[in-house]
Parts: structure tokens; C-alpha cells; sequence
């Protein structure tokens, strides 16, 4: 793959950029979560994390991304859309649970999170899904350390993630970031111990268990872009920026 070529160390310098990034990039997430009841529109909280990047004179690496040009600065994934909904007209409905996806951009740096919350009451089965989702995020980080391989994060959020009777996508995958929003490596949310690339201090890669209630197949709709279970089930998505330290793994995108 040729994001496996494309793995940038970054300086203690570079990491701090990175730092600030994800702060801004926290806040914006944090500015759409304050948003989330029905009525709101997923344009709302479009609005919403522009005008907190904005403040604080970033911008969304999202905005105009790829082809076709992806129009919004998030990406508000609800209930069974898994990944890459674009933000428009549809209201927020009490039951559903919405995914947010935001990036910023800092100095040149990338910031890279996303969350999944519920829209006022919401199931136990979509409760216990974000919850298993947010816990297969801290998981992987566990395992980026120095010397583990990057099939070691990926066992360890497909293992966590089956034991409770869930299923990881297979065809979208956490990657490098940094000056560009997809660098190398690629991080499954799946795979074998042992594998892949060796971690170094320096890398910073954004982990994002993609979670589904039942099959690990998708497909996209014919907007291009959004990403769904192929059979209409739940689905969550967690996603944190993560520096590789001599130590312990360093989250970038906290306020």
C-alpha cells in the first residue's frame, strides 16, 4: 500500500503542532456535541464546528477532500451510515445515534477525532454499541507503543470488539496523519499480531474502530460518499489522533 511508504517521524516540534491541532479539533467536536437533540440538522452542527475552526484559525482538511469534492467541514454518520455522511437538511430524531467526524487544520498539522452519541434516549443494544466502540478506541492505544507492530493495535480492537459480538469493517482502516490527513501506515481495525509496520517514536496515526452490530460489509450510496452496513444495522465509529512516544502513547486531539 502506498500509505505504508508514506510514514513521516515526526519531531518533538512537529508532535506539538500536532498537539494544538488536536486541541482545536477537540473543541470543534465538543462545539457539535453541545448541538445534539432532535430538531437540529446535521448542517447545524456543520456550522457549528466551522465556526469553532474558525476561532481559532483552523480549517477542516475534510472540506472539498477527494472526488467528488466532499462538501462539509464533518461527517454526521447516522444510525446505519458507518462513515462519510454528509452534513445537509435531515433532522436529528430522538432514538437515532449520530457519528461526528471532524478534522483540523493547524499550522499545516492535521487533527483527526470523531465520537458517536445518542439523540435523546436511545436503545440498549445503540447504548451498549457506543460503548463497546469507545472502549475498542482505548484499546488500540494501548498497544501503540514502541516496538509493538501496527497488527498489534489491530488484533487487539478486532478481538475486543468480536468477544462482544460485534463486527469491525473491513474495508476502512485508522492510517497515518499528520501534514497531509492520510499518511502511513494504514491501521486496520483487524488483523495479526506480529504484523505490519513497526512503531517508532515519532509516528503519529489517527485509531478508529468502525464497529457494526451485524455484518462487516458495506457499501456506498450514490451520493458517493456515505458509507453504510450492508444490511441496514447499527453502526459506531470512535476515532482518536495518537502520538508514538518512548513512553506511553499521547493523545493529540484532547482539549
Amino acid at each position: 500500500m502506498a500509505w505504508d511508504r508514506d510514514v513521516n517521524i515526526k519531531s518533538p516540534a512537529e508532535v506539538a503542532l500536532m498537539r494544538e491541532a488536536g486541541r482545536v479539533n477537540a473543541l470543534a467536536l465538543a462545539s457539535v456535541r453541545e448541538l445534539l437533540q432532535p430538531g437540529v440538522t446535521t448542517a447545524d452542527l456543520n456550522a457549528a464546528a466551522e465556526e469553532t475552526l474558525r476561532k481559532h484559525g483552523a480549517y477542516s482538511p475534510f472540506k472539498n477532500y477527494g472526488q467528488p469534492p466532499f462538501p462539509g467541514s464533518i461527517c454526521a454518520s447516522i444510525n446505519e451510515e458507518l462513515v462519510h455522511g454528509i452534513p445537509g437538511k435531515r433532522k436529528l430524531k430522538e432514538g437515532e445515534i449520530i457519528s461526528i467526524d471532524c478534522g483540523a487544520v493547524v499550522e499545516g498539522y492535521v487533527g483527526d477525532a470523531a465520537f458517536t452519541a445518542g439523540i435523546g434516549q436511545i436503545s440498549p443494544l445503540a447504548s451498549k454499541l457506543i460503548e463497546v466502540t469507545r472502549q475498542a478506541l482505548f484499546v488500540g492505544i494501548a498497544m501503540m507503543r514502541a516496538g509493538n507492530k501496527t497488527g498489534d493495535v489491530s488484533a487487539a480492537i478486532q478481538q475486543f470488539v468480536e468477544a462482544q459480538g460485534y463486527q469491525v469493517t473491513r474495508e476502512y482502516t485508522g492510517h497515518g496523519v499528520g501534514r497531509k490527513m492520510h499518511e502511513g501506515p494504514q491501521v486496520p481495525n483487524y488483523g495479526t499480531p506480529g504484523t505490519g509496520v513497526l512503531l517508532r517514536p515519532g509516528m503519529t496515526i489517527a485509531i478508529e474502530p468502525m464497529v457494526l452490530v451485524g455484518t462487516y460489509r458495506t457499501r456506498v450510496l450514490p451520493n458517493q460518499w456515505t458509507v453504510v452496513s450492508a444490511d441496514g444495522s447499527l453502526t459506531a465509529h470512535y476515532e482518536h489522533s495518537i502520538a508514538v512516544t518512548e513512553g506511553d502513547p499521547l493523545v493529540l486531539t484532547v482539549p
